[in-house]
């Protein structure tokens, strides 16, 4: 069955992609009706949305014969997904305060169908206290909020603020999906439910970081967003298993359909692991802390003219520990983020911890934050690479691996 999406363009630059993400979502198969604030209007047509759709653009809450039918009602209803992009600061704003006053924010809070919105703005607009305060009440909303690229920008500044490239809102559209069900032919199992192949199944994801604290106010870390975590639990769940997601601290919302545990320390999120278990596989994406200090009561004072000395202790081995457990999953998968010789290290690493897969990425560049990765997925069997993906993609090519080794 066919996927529609209603597709809200807000009043920034980033506009323009839109007409991108219109493209590659009929070419993936998804019907696209858009809707185009007034500030939208300034920077694509609505003649442009209607050619790349082929569907009529809407643009106003005070059209009579649209309005005579209910069409906003329609509209917000008749969609399987609304998608915003680019979600502006202003038009954020207005859906976390319930406001109603164009058409795109009466649609937004008539609609009873999961909400997607990728931000787009100037970095201090993005960084600004009362942007993460709307950002962190849409996602208790159940709002999915993708987090904004990083990078220059029109208005000659650099840092977060940039909408992610179509492509990956493309695939955060089809991550979406994937919880929907719907008859799709699987490339191992044939005609079924795609979303039985894992049915029955207990999968452990572990992801992001761990904050190693040093006294009340600092803490030792890394630089994993989760992203890459979150979207294999988000995919494995899709494919209808039983996800515990034990996590480090991060800002991304939980998939549909996973249970979620947050820690912080490398020591709690062992802990969870071990309560987690028995499981059928488990899938160590986190990026945790090698070392911890001895935290300090109070907070280190800067005295002088020598820094503070920190004594460090070695963290607790999750992968290893996990793979020689008595309680070990049939499939335990770790992860290994390599700045260098990134193979070698991971073929050394699958055996001396004693997992069953390795998937090494190179993480010289921005990928910990970044919305894509290179992935090699290293097995007893040898060494297979994967071209660069989004990082949604990367999670629903590994689970599709998952069900067929379960």
């Amino acid at each position: 069955m066919t996927k529609r999406v209603l597709l809200i363009v807000g009043g920034g630059i980033a506009a323009y992609k839109a007409c991108e993400l219109i493209r590659l979502c009929r070419k993936a198969g998804i019907e696209v009706k858009c809707v185009l604030t007034a500030g939208g209007q300034h920077f694509v047509t609505p003649m442009t949305l209607a050619a790349l759709s082929e569907n009529q653009v809407y643009t106003t809450l005070w059209d009579l014969k649209d309005e005579a039918e209910m069409g906003h009602i329609q509209l917000s209803r008749e969609a399987d997904l609304v998608v915003v992009a680019p979600a502006t600061a202003d038009l954020m704003a207005k859906m976390a305060a319930g406001i109603a006053d164009d058409l795109a924010t009466t649609l937004l809070l008539a609609t009873d169908k999961p909400v997607l919105a990728a931000p787009a703005m100037n970095v201090r607009m993005w960084q600004h206290a009362a942007t993460r305060r709307n950002v962190a009440t849409l996602r208790s909303d159940g709002v999915t909020v993708l987090e904004p690229d990083e990078g220059p920008m029109a208005c000659g500044e650099y840092g977060p603020g940039r909408l992610p490239e179509p492509e990956a809102i493309l695939a955060a559209i089809q991550s979406q999906f994937s919880g929907q069900p719907e008859l799709v032919e699987s490339p191992s199992t044939g005609s079924g439910q795609a979303g039985e192949r894992l049915r029955g199944k207990h999968i452990l994801v572990t992801a992001g970081p761990t904050h190693e604290p040093i006294d009340p106010v600092r803490y030792i870390a890394n630089r994993s967003s989760g992203r890459q975590g979150y979207a294999i639990a988000g995919a494995l769940a899709a494919l209808g298993a039983k996800v515990t997601l034990v996590s480090g601290p991060v800002a991304l919302p939980t998939p549909p359909g996973v249970a979620r545990v947050d820690i912080e320390t490398a020591q709690e999120m062992a802990n969870a692991v071990a309560q987690a278990l028995p499981a059928d596989a488990a899938v160590m994406v986190a990026a945790v802390g090698d070392w911890r200090a001895e935290a300090a009561d109070q907070k280190i004072k800067k005295e002088g003219a020598a820094p503070p000395r920190l004594d460090l202790s070695e963290n607790p081995d999750i992968l290893a520990m996990l793979a020689k457990s008595p309680h070990r999953p049939g499939l335990v998968i770790g992860f290994a983020a390599e700045t260098e010789r990134v193979i070698e290290h991971a073929t050394a690493k699958r055996e001396r911890k004693g997992a069953d897969w390795i998937v090494a990425n190179d993480v010289s560049g921005d990928v910990m934050g970044g919305e894509a990765n290179t992935v090699h997925l290293v097995t007893s069997g040898g060494v297979e690479s994967w071209e660069k993906l989004p990082k949604d993609e990367v999670g629903r090519r590994l689970a599709e691996r998952i069900a067929d080794a379960l």
